[in-house]
């Protein structure tokens, strides 16, 4: 596995989004999970993503056994910053900075560590200041507790502010063919700042697999009902945009996953996309990614086919895309 570097983290060139073990998709398996993390490892990938809010903490418990078995071995990464009570309901976005060392403090708990890798502020708080918060993620840092700061789905603006108050190592937002947003203003400031930059949902929520062809074959409990990209018109725009990347991987000879993650990893060497995936069968397609190699001809190809702008739908309800890009 090739390594690449996170604003002075080093890394595997692919990480594994764990979210999907605990939350928001259906078909959960623990068993298969746990043995999904220990076959990324066995693959070459050190870098791991959870979240405080990925089933209200259950993710981090999920993670912990692997994590203290294999500390020395990956890099981990958290995030606080979307509040729940301990009855598990969401109470909305906190960056409040007595509320920044709770969470931390929690999710060391729950993983069973003493210290986080990557600790991000998962969604901007609009009623605290950035430089607050990230003040308070600072302490973290001089207290030990945390080694690396990040954001997720911070604005340009934002992220310079938060750059004055304490080095960020790692900008986390959504970036694959479909959700093409980041390019221009945002990849540029994060570049300048010596940024890495960590494309979550790199394969379209699944959908750029090519295996999601009608809506029934999402299980009724899957979240991704509520997605605008995945309803009526937009879901049938987007499965014909879908049809032709599988035409072009067959072409490559790889699967429609590998040629949708190899052009996000040829978008630059700082840049770790973090397919999320609880089987092992799709951790191993995914980690083939790495040996696709693209052509000129390929990214014209691709640009004709998905040009930014092309999904159909935004990429969260109003509510959710109300909360990106502060």
């Amino acid at each position: 596995m090739k390594t690449r570097n996170l604003g002075g983290l080093t890394v595997s060139a692919i990480g594994l989004g764990c979210m999907g073990m605990s939350d928001f998709y259906s078909g959960r398996d623990e068993a298969e999970a746990r043995a999904t993390l220990d076959r990324a490892l066995d693959r070459g990938v050190t870098f791991f993503d959870t979240a405080d809010m990925y089933g209200f903490g259950d993710n981090e418990v999920l993670l912990s056994p692997f994590v203290k078995a294999n500390r020395s071995k990956i890099v981990l990464a958290t995030k606080f910053g979307n509040e729940f009570s301990a009855d598990r309901k969401r109470l909305g976005v906190n960056g409040k900075p007595s509320y920044v060392k709770f969470a931390c403090d929690a999710s060391l708990k729950r993983l069973g560590i003493d210290t986080i890798d990557l600790y991000y502020q998962h969604r901007v708080d609009p009623n605290v200041p950035i430089e607050d918060t990230v003040g308070a993620m600072a302490e973290l840092v001089k207290a030990g507790k945390v080694k690396h700061l990040g954001l997720s789905e911070a604005a340009p603006e934002t992220i310079r502010r938060a750059a004055k108050v304490h080095k960020i190592s790692a900008l986390q937002t959504e970036y694959s063919l479909w959700s093409r947003d980041p390019e221009g203003e945002l990849l540029e400031t994060v570049r300048e700042l010596g940024i890495g930059f960590v494309p979550y949902s790199p394969l379209g929520r699944g959908f750029l697999t090519g295996a999601i062809t009608k809506p029934e074959d999402l299980e009724t409990d899957d979240w991704r009902h509520n997605n605008p990209r995945f309803q009526g018109e937009n879901f049938a725009k987007n499965v014909k945009l879908v049809e032709e990347v599988k035409k072009l991987a067959a072409a490559k000879k790889c699967t429609a996953s590998q040629l949708a993650l190899a052009w996000v990893l040829a978008q630059g060497d700082d840049i770790v996309p973090i397919p999320g995936t609880k089987r092992r069968k799709y951790l191993d397609e995914n980690v083939g990614a790495v040996d696709v190699t693209l052509t000129k001809e390929d990214f014209a190809a691709i640009d004709r086919i998905l040009p930014a702008g092309a999904a159909a739908g935004t990429r969260y309800p109003e509510a959710g895309m109300k909360a990106v890009s502060l």
